[in-house]
This record gives structure tokens, C-alpha cells and sequence, in this order.
């Protein structure tokens, strides 16, 4: 019964060395492609500068921060503002890049620039704000090193000049804007003093300011109305006074004390019934009995006294002063009765702006609180824009936040790419797995029956004797050729190993040093 055969030890053992000149052949093509390989592609060397984000030098409880971004993102801005389509094109026509090898395009050219331009930032933990920006490493990659030098020095400059007229143009945009607004709010404010001003124009009588100076006025002029009222009827006493006398000069009676009062005992002529009537209608009404007999008995005498056809009496002196008092109290009346009828006016012109001052109140306070908040809003604008002309003075003077060029580009010294010694360590590693790979592709394809037990697998009977296979000297000798041949392909081998590793990753005196340091 055929059953499946399983190789041994001994069987892989003879696999390798049946194919042992294959497995050699295959590694050292292997390792000689990867060699070729690491040698032959293109260095590409890298120069880059690292750009230091200086904070304000003025502190900022003197003048504010002019940017209130966070450094990457202003970065991010400036890099995209430097990395246009015309700054890239004006590099590499300046530098001529990307000429040699094949035809590209611009746009193919300049995605090449891009590519090869490399912008890192450089953060910091800082307490009591976390992950910080403070630097930002801008490069540049080339096959030449001093190309890559000469485009990152440009880059740098370009980042450092953006920067500052970025800032210095914000400046001046947050400094127009300001002065703008304040100018804009400025004339809101004027209006507003205008409508005040008006306002109180309108209603000058009853301002609020005014109050107590009405109360004032209002308490003397009703002072006044007293006084004059007092002088009103103190003159009406007094007419009255000269009409009695002047009634008495008339009739010839004298009005001196006690004449009077004895001839208005008994008044028996015309003369004594008007004196007498004259004092009664100062103590009663017309409908008063005794005012009413006295004008009966005035009324017929003055009957008798025309029927008797007594002749006119003459007018003497006292009567003339008598008349001219007379005329100067009525003047005197008619003016104070005047000057009581203004002071009533007054005094109703003072209650009522009293009464309307409320009013007047309320609608000053609406205006003056819009005016006050107008003020506020300007002062503030105005506070702003000086601000702003500080800042503006800041990133004049390079006085504000600030990017500081902390390292230039320098001619690199080493290509990092491509990395050698990875391509080499990589064909190491790869040769003796492709060497293998082939033998057990060969060994898949071939139907070849290995050792007895392979063919005892095979044929399902037991194999009885083995006979070992007789080599020809011819065999050994060329087999000891084939030997002679590995150990100086081994040695070669060896010596290009050392030559590697002296150029790509040590001279050899220091890694025999340190090899040697290692172990003392």
C-alpha cells in the first residue's frame, strides 16, 4: 500500500547540497542586484532652516496682541500664501529645477516643488496651555546640495518677509477698520448731541435741571402776588380815602379829625350825605338799609338842589389836590392791578412747567441714556483704534510676535535619501530567501525519488538492499574545482563586504575600535 512519504533531515541536507552551486549563484546575484541597486540611485540631499515664533517683546498688559491665531495656524496661512503657483514657477525658472531628465510640464514641475518642499513644526509643552508651537523647520530637497541650499534660503526668506507684511497689512486693516467705526460712531454721536440739544431747546422751561430754580421762582412770585395784592387794596383804601376828601372839598367840609366824625353825626346837606355814603359803602352792600336811606336822601336834595337852580361852585386848591390824588392812586391801582395780573400769569406759567417737567424728564432720560451708550460705543472704538495704532507701531518697529530665523540652511554633507545601507541589509536578507525559494520551485517541478524510503513510499514494497553511489575521480575532481571556486567567490564576496561596509556605514579602524571597546 503506497502510503505519503514525509522528507527528513537528511533528505533537505541533500536538497542543499545538490543545489548548493544554485543556492550560491542565486544569493550572490541577489545580493550583487541589491548593491547595484543601493549604488546606483540617485542621492537627494535635504537643506533646511528652523524659523523660532518670538513672543511679543512689549508686554501685554501695555498693548494688546495684535493676532490673537494660534501659531500653526498662521503658518498654515503663510505657507499657502508662499506656496502659490506664480512664487514656485519664478523658483524654479531662477533656479532652473527639474530640467535634466524627462520633459515635464509646468504643473507637473511645480507639484514637484511642492512635494519636495517640506514644513514641520516644532512643539513644546508649556503649563497652564498644553501643546504649544514655538519653532517651525522649513526644507527643501534636490539631487544637488548646493541647489538645495540656494531654494531653502529663498523659501526662509520668503516666509519671513510674508510673514511680516501678513502682519503688517493686518495692522493696518484693524487700524482703518477701527478709525472707520470710530469716524461712523462719531457722527451716530453728534446726531444724538443734536437731538439733546434740541430737546432741551424745546423744553428749555421745564428741564429737569431747572427744578429747583422754579420752585424758587414760583415761591417769589407768590411772594410778589401777596405783596401786591397787600398794595392793591392798600391803594383802594387810599382812593377811597381821596374820594372822601375830594367829596369834601367839594362841599367846603374840612376832613380833619373829629370834624368829620361830627359832621356824620347829623348829616343834614349834600356834601355830609355823600362823605356818609362814601364810608358806608366801605362797611356794607348796596343793599345794606342804611346805604340805601343815605342814597334817598342824596337823591332828593340833589332833586331840590336842581329845581332851586343854585348856581356851580368854583373849584379851589384843595379840590385840584384832592383830583390829582385821586388820578395818581387809580394809576397806581390800574399798575398794580396789571402787575397782579402778570404775576397770576406766573405763577400758572411756573405751575405748569412744573407739571410738565415729569414728562420732560422721561424723555431727556430716553435721550441722554441712547446718548450716554453712543458715547460709551465711541469711547471704546476710540480706545480700540489707538490700540491699534500701537500694534501697528509694534510691527513697524518688529516689536510684536515675531518669526526669527534661529537656524539658516547649510550645505548638507550627506544625502538622506536613498539610505544605502537599508538596501543592502535589505539584499542580505532577501538573498538567502529568494536562493531558497528557487530551490523549492526546482524541487516542487522535479519528480525525482530521494533515498529508500522515498521509493519504498513510492512502490508500496520494501527496498531489501541500497547501493551507495560511487563517485569517478573525474567527479571528484571536479568537484574539488567547484570547491576552490566557492572559497575564493566566498572570499571576494567577503572583501566587497568590508569595502561596504567601510564607505556606507563605518570606516573600519573605528568599528574595530569599537568592536574591541565592547568587549575590553
Amino acid at each position: 500500500m503506497t502510503t505519503e512519504y514525509e522528507m527528513s533531515v537528511n533528505d533537505y541536507i541533500a536538497i542543499i547540497k545538490h543545489h548548493a552551486v544554485l543556492l550560491i549563484v542565486s544569493c550572490a546575484a541577489i545580493l550583487g542586484i541589491s548593491i547595484a541597486v543601493a549604488m546606483s540611485l540617485p542621492p537627494t540631499f535635504e537643506s533646511s532652516g528652523t524659523i523660532l515664533i518670538e513672543s511679543q517683546q512689549i508686554s501685554p498688559e501695555l498693548v494688546a496682541a495684535n493676532n490673537g491665531t494660534f501659531a500653526d495656524e498662521r503658518i498654515e496661512v503663510i505657507r499657502q500664501r508662499v506656496m502659490t503657483r506664480e512664487n514656485l514657477a519664478a523658483i524654479i525658472d531662477k533656479y532652473n529645477l527639474f530640467s535634466t531628465g524627462r520633459h515635464l510640464s509646468v504643473s507637473e514641475k511645480i507639484d514637484e516643488m511642492r512635494n519636495a518642499i517640506g514644513v514641520t513644526l516644532v512643539s513644546a509643552a508649556i503649563k497652564g496651555r498644553g501643546e504649544v508651537t514655538i519653532a517651525f523647520r522649513l526644507s527643501f530637497e534636490h539631487r544637488q546640495p548646493e541647489i538645495a541650499t540656494q531654494v531653502a534660503n529663498e523659501l526662509v526668506t520668503l516666509f519671513l518677509n510674508e510673514n511680516i507684511r501678513q502682519r503688517t497689512e493686518r495692522a493696518n486693516e484693524n487700524t482703518e477698520f477701527a478709525k472707520q467705526e470710530a469716524d461712523k460712531l462719531e457722527v451716530a454721536l453728534n446726531a444724538q448731541d443734536s437731538r439733546v440739544a434740541i430737546f432741551k431747546e424745546e423744553h428749555s422751561d421745564a428741564l429737569p435741571e431747572n427744578r429747583e430754580l422754579l420752585t424758587n421762582m414760583l415761591t417769589r412770585a407768590e411772594n410778589d402776588l401777596k405783596d401786591v395784592d397787600r398794595d392793591y387794596k392798600a391803594a383802594r383804601e387810599e382812593l377811597r380815602f381821596n374820594e372822601l376828601e375830594l367829596i369834601a372839598a367839594n362841599t367846603g367840609v374840612a376832613t380833619k379829625p373829629g370834624a368829620a366824625g361830627a359832621a356824620a353825626d347829623k348829616p343834614q346837606d349834600l356834601g355830609s350825605l355823600k362823605v356818609e355814603y362814601a364810608r358806608l359803602q366801605t362797611l356794607y352792600t348796596d343793599a345794606h338799609p342804611d346805604v340805601r336811606a343815605v342814597k334817598r336822601k342824596i337823591a332828593a336834595l340833589e332833586a331840590n338842589k336842581s329845581g332851586a337852580g343854585s348856581a356851580a361852585v368854583p373849584v379851589n386848591m384843595d379840590v385840584a389836590k384832592a383830583q390829582a390824588r385821586i388820578a395818581a392812586t387809580e394809576a397806581r391801582i390800574r399798575s398794580l392791578a396789571d402787575q397782579k395780573q402778570q404775576t397770576v400769569q406766573k405763577i400758572s406759567e411756573y405751575q405748569a412747567q412744573i407739571i410738565k417737567m415729569p414728562q420732560v424728564e422721561r424723555g431727556l432720560i430716553t435721550l441722554m441714556r441712547d446718548h450716554d451708550n453712543a458715547k460709551k460705543k465711541y469711547e471704546e472704538m476710540r480706545a480700540k483704534e489707538i490700540n491699534a495704532r500701537i500694534s501697528e507701531s509694534l510691527e513697524q518697529e518688529n516689536k510684536a510676535e515675531r518669526f526669527v530665523l534661529l537656524e539658516s540652511p547649510l550645505m548638507p554633507e550627506k544625502p538622506v535619501r536613498p539610505n544605502r545601507k537599508k538596501v543592502v541589509a535589505m539584499g542580505f536578507v532577501l538573498a538567502p530567501v529568494g536562493a531558497g525559494a528557487l530551490v523549492m520551485l526546482l524541487e516542487m517541478m522535479s519528480s525525482r525519488v530521494r533515498g529508500a524510503e522515498a521509493l519504498a513510499s513510492v512502490l508500496g514494497r520494501r527496498v531489501l538492499v541500497s547501493i551507495p553511489y560511487i563517485h569517478t575521480m573525474a567527479e571528484l575532481e571536479r568537484r574539488k574545482k567547484w570547491r576552490t571556486r566557492l572559497i575564493v567567490c566566498a572570499v571576494v564576496l567577503f572583501a566587497i563586504l568590508l569595502v561596504l561596509v567601510h564607505f556606507l556605514y563605518m570606516p573600519l579602524d573605528q568599528l574595530a575600535f569599537k568592536t574591541l571597546g565592547r568587549f575590553a
